[in-house]
This record gives C-alpha cells, sequence and structure tokens, in this order.
C-alpha cells in the first residue's frame, strides 16, 4: 500500500514537469489572451463599461481579464501555468497601449495567482467544470481585492464588498464557465492531442 502510494506520487509529480510543448502552448496562449485584451481594452472596454462608470459593479464587465489563468490551467495542466498564461497575456497587453500602464502587469500577477491557487488547493488534480468555475472565482477574488486597495480605495466599505462580490461573479461565470467551454472546444478541433485535457473529455 505504502509503496503504490509513493509510485502514485512519483507519477503525479513527473506530470508537473513542464515539456517544451508546455512552455509553447501556454505561450502561444498567452498572446493570443494578450492580443485579445489589446482589442477589448482600446475598442469595446469604455463603451461597455460606461453605465458602470463610478459604481461597484464595474467589475461585471472585466471578466475576460480572467480567462487566461483558468484556460492556461485546463489545458496545461501543470503547477504555474495560470499564473504564467495570465502574466503573458497582461504583459503584452501592456504593448499596445493601456490607460492603466504598467498596473496591468500587477493585476494579471495577482489574477493568475487566484486562479493558481484553486489549482493547487485542488492538488492540480480536478480538471472538470467545478474545478474551472472555483478557479475563475479565485481569479475574481483576487482581482476585486486588489483593486478595492489600488484603483478604488475611495469606496465606502459596502460597496467595495459589492465590488469584489461583483467580480467572484464575473470570475465565476465568464473566466470560469465560457473558460471550461473554450478549452472543450479546443480539445474538440484536435489541437490539444499532445495533452491530457485533449485526450479526455470527460474530465473536462
Amino acid at each position: 500500500m505504502a509503496q503504490s502510494r509513493s509510485q502514485d506520487q512519483t507519477d503525479h509529480l513527473g506530470r508537473q514537469r513542464w515539456r517544451t510543448v508546455d512552455i509553447v502552448v501556454a505561450s502561444v496562449l498567452g498572446v493570443t489572451f494578450g492580443l485579445l485584451f489589446a482589442v477589448w481594452n482600446n475598442l469595446i472596454y469604455t463603451t461597455v463599461s460606461g453605465p458602470l462608470d463610478g459604481t461597484p459593479t464595474g467589475p461585471l464587465v472585466a471578466g475576460v481579464w480572467l480567462l487566461p489563468a483558468v484556460v492556461g490551467g485546463l489545458v496545461i495542466r501543470k503547477a504555474g501555468a495560470a499564473l504564467y498564461t495570465e502574466v503573458v497575456a497582461a504583459t503584452l497587453s501592456i504593448f499596445f497601449g493601456s490607460v492603466w500602464g504598467l498596473s496591468v502587469f500587477m493585476s494579471g500577477v495577482w489574477q493568475g495567482l487566484g486562479a493558481e491557487l484553486v489549482f493547487a488547493l485542488l492538488l492540480y488534480r480536478r480538471w472538470g467544470l467545478g474545478a474551472a468555475v472555483l478557479a475563475g472565482g479565485g481569479a475574481g477574488v483576487a482581482m476585486g481585492v486588489y483593486e478595492i486597495i489600488v484603483s478604488v480605495p475611495q469606496y465606502s466599505a459596502d460597496w467595495k464588498l459589492v465590488y469584489v462580490l461583483c467580480a467572484i461573479a464575473t470570475g465565476l461565470v465568464v473566466a470560469g464557465v465560457l473558460g471550461h467551454l473554450l478549452v472543450r472546444a479546443l480539445a474538440r478541433t484536435g489541437v490539444l492531442a499532445s495533452f491530457a485535457s485533449g485526450r479526455t473529455q470527460s474530465e473536462i
């Protein structure tokens, strides 16, 4: 029994080692989302966020920024994938111009860490819809808490609470559910054949 458990742990650690293809695909995902961020930030966000400006419901339209962490984690299934993909996406988007400047990088770090923590708590063994939703919620918590400190410190306590709850909601739905569906769609195309996420449809 002890030998079997030890072997299982060894196998799991072996599966956590990053391969070249993991680095390449995580980077491609990060760059792709970085380009999406650039379009979203410069052409769409101002329009859709207008009615929510100055209210604690602003995070409801911010879920797209949390997608890379969830998708990266679900596709690569390795420790650090959620954080890496999110940071690459955030960093690239800076080069296309952003009203938030270099703070976008720190946002990416915290959002990536929020999702990464959830995958870590699941021991990097759960990759279904539940895991995706929880990871999205984790990224949302990180985004909300970071922004009430850095972006909207002037809000009252009750507005800050609503702000964080809205960030969690968009994380659960947009990053979690939509991220899960996106990975399933990618798996069906065959582009993830080199990954467990592309071979085990029933797990995602």
